[in-house]
């Protein structure tokens, strides 16, 4: 359930907030869907680097795409939280797992890595259970430490309702993901909507820290309910929600 930020929104958003925590980043090439090189990341975090200096990333096999992501951010001070997709198909883990490790062996995961998030919304895709997540997600972990790497935080990304104690235990913070607009809440309520699921899972994760891994408001398409898309409205979700994350200490990407 991503949603795509827009430089008109981006320019209001910089009103706001001179800098963010981090953006998710697709590499491939927009119009094409071409894999990315080294040159292209390097073009795409050159635009970014006014912004901020992370991106997240779902995938490090997809398109092989972590090697030239890693690769673009050699002697810099850019960090990446690299994504592990999972799906109902086992092999698809497995192969980003094993891709992890030989990344692992490649880069300097302690200058860049920030996190690694294992899985995106598979349970909420009904593809996976918490408990398959919560097994990755310790897999993961154990793979990392034995490549001397266990200081990396591991977490996994999911929708706030599929957010629960067994996932809970095994990540060592809760990425969590949360729309407003697909609950049908109309932007007056919006920010209310998603802080209070922000504060429910805060009381489940107990001293496990929350971040907010995904939110945001469609600009096009269909209402949803009382949920209406906009220009305007994803301004003013994104400039409330940058705004009342900060006042409250909320890390958000």
């Amino acid at each position: 359930m991503k949603l795509t930020l827009t430089l008109a929104t981006l320019a209001t958003a910089v009103a706001t907030a001179k800098e963010f925590n981090g953006f998710s980043y697709n590499p491939k090439q927009l119009k094409t869907g071409a894999c990315p090189t080294v040159d292209t990341v390097r073009e795409d975090l050159s635009v970014l680097s006014k912004y901020t200096n992370q991106v997240r990333i779902y995938s490090v096999k997809d398109c092989n795409q972590g090697e030239p992501v890693l690769r673009a951010m050699e002697n810099t001070d850019w960090k990446v939280q690299l994504g592990m997709w999972v799906s109902e198909v086992e092999s698809v883990y497995e192969a980003d797992r094993n891709e992890l490790i030989r990344l692992a062996g490649l880069f300097d995961f302690k200058k860049h890595v920030s996190a690694v998030i294992v899985g995106n919304e598979a349970i909420y895709r009904k593809e996976q259970t918490s408990a398959q997540i919560a097994a990755k997600v310790r897999d993961t972990k154990a793979a990392l430490a034995k490549a001397g790497l266990g200081s990396i935080p591991v977490t996994a990304s999911e929708t706030w309702p599929h957010y629960d104690p067994t996932l809970i235990a095994a990540v060592d913070y809760v990425n969590v993901h949360a729309f407003p607009f697909w609950e049908g809440t109309p932007i007056a309520g919006a920010q209310d909507k998603v802080f209070q699921h922000i504060y429910d899972v805060q009381k489940l994760a107990g001293s496990k820290k929350v971040v907010v891994g995904e939110t945001g408001w469609p600009d096009a398409g269909g209402n949803h309910e009382a949920a209406v898309p906009s220009l305007a409205n994803e301004q003013r979700y994104l400039k409330e929600f940058i705004c009342r994350a900060n006042l409250e200490k909320i890390d958000y990407i």
